[in-house]
């Protein structure tokens, strides 16, 4: 089964003189693309080759930034060209390929398990030990079981959390604005953290493609998101949704999600929130995206701690029926946590003060991070790193920890 392959452009607005221009090339693959779809249809390599030979006659005169934009085209190309080679019995030309299509950035192990295409390579010595070396870098659920271990006894210094009151003017001009008193209804704290979260969710649509609003709080982000009828990222939505449940007085941060990613190749990561609930005495999992909230097989709501444990230990998971993305799809559990944030749960990160307007680019504005590592990562250094945007000249610091109990303390 050929793959097929979304990917985010982030085009410059020139090319270096005598490089292709990133635009043109652009259209020129999205292009060849559906000629290789082709190809692969009617098991036709003498064309696919040809329509090959073309596409790196061009893509090499790329800069090396462009070729790292546009190389989920290469890898789809490579990878296609391997399963029209199995499935016409050439199977040195299939691993060939293969190889070629992970040496150019190929992850997706759990795609190579199901691929019906490349079968007739599958018990083939050269496969497996490919499928091997995949597996420590592109089987997700693998990766996050072996990084399991933190260290509860990690005891260095660090700044503490803070969570903005809801009596600051910012907070209370938000609450009233959009009227969310009224939104969250009268229930415990768990009702008014899932209304909300519906809320959200239904006024905002996901937009991962592209940038969010200069000004990152909610009460300017909501209003151009109306006025533009534009969408945020998931880190925007995450932003708004934060600062909503500060502003009537629960305590919240957005944590950003990351991968191991020790190959430097995966952009991805995924920003959801951390709430808690004095209703449960607990923090819970909270994701405006997919409109989504996890529980145990007992329909009890879990935290992102809980989550990423039980997905290590094999315990089970459910995630409400109702999640979705744009209203235009449905997640599955197995999509949603088991492959999409098993790859994003290696690493977590978040903000030292929850408050308004957290990330919107100031001169000589200083955010601080905490992030939770596990002891299994390659990066062993706990030392605070400080960076500064040289345009924007915001500026920020990311502590490290090992310890788990500083990350989910309780506020």
């Amino acid at each position: 089964m050929k793959i097929r392959l979304l990917f985010l452009f982030l085009i410059s607005v020139t090319a270096a003189q005598g490089q292709t221009k990133p635009d043109d090339f652009e259209k020129f693959a999205v292009n060849q693309d559906s000629l290789f779809n082709l190809a692969y249809e009617h098991k036709d390599t003498k064309i696919y080759n040809k329509l090959l030979t073309e596409f790196l006659a061009r893509y090499d005169k790329l800069s090396a930034d462009n070729k790292k934009e546009f190389s989920g085209f290469l890898i789809n190309s490579y990878y296609n060209l391997c399963c029209t080679y199995s499935l016409l019995g050439n199977k040195p030309m299939a691993i060939i390929y293969l190889k070629k299509a992970i040496d150019a950035g190929y992850l997706d192990y759990k795609h190579l398990q199901e691929d019906s295409d490349l079968d007739a390579i599958r018990n083939e010595k050269e496969f497996k030990e490919i499928n091997t070396g995949l597996r420590k870098i592109g089987d997700y659920l693998y990766i996050l079981k072996n990084a399991d271990k933190y260290n509860p006894s990690e005891n260095t210094p660090l700044p503490g959390f803070s969570y903005q009151p809801s009596t600051n003017p910012n907070l209370v001009a938000l609450r009233k604005a959009f009227n969310l008193d009224s939104i969250a209804g009268g229930g415990n704290d768990v009702s008014k953290i899932l209304s909300l979260l519906h809320w959200i969710h239904n006024l905002v649509p996901h937009d991962g493609v592209s940038y969010n609003p200069e000004v990152l709080n909610a009460l300017s982000m909501i209003r151009e998101c109306k006025k533009s009828n534009r969408g945020l990222n998931c880190r925007g939505l995450a932003t708004v949704l934060n600062e909503c449940y500060l502003a009537i007085g629960i305590k919240s941060r957005f944590v950003t999600c990351l991968p191991k990613d020790s190959l430097g190749t995966d952009l991805d990561c995924h920003v959801i929130n951390m709430v808690y609930s004095t209703h449960l005495n607990k923090w819970l999992w909270i994701d405006p995206t997919f409109d989504a909230y996890v529980m145990d097989e007992k329909d009890q709501m879990l935290s992102i701690e809980e989550v990423r444990d039980r997905l290590i230990t094999d315990k089970p998971l459910l995630i409400n029926p109702d999640a979705n993305w744009n209203h235009k799809s449905s997640q599955t559990k197995e999509e949603y946590l088991y492959n999409y944030m098993a790859k994003n749960l290696y690493i977590l990160e978040c903000p030292l003060n929850s408050e308004f307007d957290t990330e919107t680019p100031q001169k000589d504005k200083l955010t601080s991070y905490i992030r939770l590592v596990p002891l299994e990562y390659f990066n062993k250094s706990l030392e605070k790193s400080e960076s500064m945007n040289t345009v924007t000249q915001r500026k920020w610091e990311t502590y490290r920890t090992n310890n788990p109990n500083t990350f989910w303390k309780i506020p």
